[in-house]
């Protein structure tokens, strides 16, 4: 959807969707009669956006104001004449907040997983869940950047709100990501000295393994593994796809907005926004980069 920041532009480019077309237009779309008729939903891009309202914030002040509370009237301008049975995608989000006030504001349909991928190319193990477990527990960040000195003798699963399927005796939901569930092979890996035998035993059931754990990959990240880095997006998309189906199961029992309105800011309130520990894992990041470009990839960068 076009427009960038101007609302009058963005709502400009809807009707032109709606817009009955006449003579070669009409012909070129056939057996289309408008634009909309061809499309199966409406896409936006928050990349150009952002870097957009980045400019203009700092003409006006020093000051960095929610992103969220100028782009939501954004998109809302686009979206407001066009039909609500058709999808409607968002590229580029950037945390979960973001994500459920698309959703509870607008909403929004599908997102992308960059965000969630990214997190995991600078070292951070995603940790949150929707709708809240438990409200008593302190604020918290929503993950854990693995790099920090304090996980090197921390053994326990990558996130605090799910468990292994390894560990059956506690009262969390499961993340079968291959780092917190790993599952032993089912059928023996032969390397052509040995060979396959009537005597090998195929397993009809997962083998589940312990996790891996927080010292592992805080060791993998610093011997700079690119092994944790797969671990990490695996456990991140996980984790993320456990949100999505916390939101659809909400909004399935929802009779009313009362309970979405009240599990959205239960997240809210549970998790800091601030998104600190993105910040440090990226200062952290850059110096394993650094130090990685003291030898040979140096020399290929150039």
């Amino acid at each position: 959807m076009a427009g960038g920041t101007s609302i009058p532009a963005r709502k400009a480019f809807a009707e032109n969707l709606l817009e009955q077309l006449h003579g070669p237009e009409a012909e070129a779309i056939k057996p289309l009669e408008k634009l909309d008729d061809g499309v199966v939903g409406y896409s936006f891009d928050l990349v150009p956006l952002r870097q957009s309202l980045d400019a203009q914030h700092r003409k006006a002040s020093d000051s960095k104001p929610s992103q969220t509370d100028f782009l939501i009237p954004l998109v809302e301008s686009s979206l407001a004449i066009l039909p609500k049975t058709k999808l409607r995608l968002i590229n580029s989000t950037k945390s979960p907040q973001e994500i459920l006030q698309l959703v509870s504001a607008i909403g929004i349909d599908l997102f992308d997983a960059q965000w969630v991928q990214q997190a995991a190319d600078i070292g951070i193990a995603l940790d949150f869940q929707f709708p809240v477990g438990s409200t008593e527990t302190p604020r918290t960040e929503i993950g854990h950047n693995l790099y920090e000195p304090k996980f090197r003798l921390d053994f326990k699963p990558l996130a605090n709100a799910f468990r292994g399927a390894y560990t059956a005796d506690v009262d969390l939901p499961v993340c079968l990501c291959a780092a917190c569930s790993p599952i032993s092979p089912s059928t023996r890996i032969f390397h052509g000295v040995d060979t396959p035998s009537p005597n090998d035993e195929l397993e009809s059931k997962p083998h589940y393994k312990p996790h891996f754990t927080r010292a592992y990959l805080h060791h993998l990240l610093h011997t700079h593994e690119m092994s944790a880095h797969a671990l990490l997006a695996m456990h991140n998309l996980q984790v993320l796809s456990s949100f999505f189906a916390g939101i659809r199961q909400v909004l399935l029992v929802s009779s009313s907005n009362e309970r979405w309105s009240k599990e959205v800011e239960r997240f809210m309130e549970r998790y800091d926004e601030n998104l600190d520990v993105f910040e440090a894992a990226k200062l952290s990041w850059k110096e394993v980069d650094l130090a990685r470009g003291k030898g040979r990839l140096a020399r290929e960068k150039i």
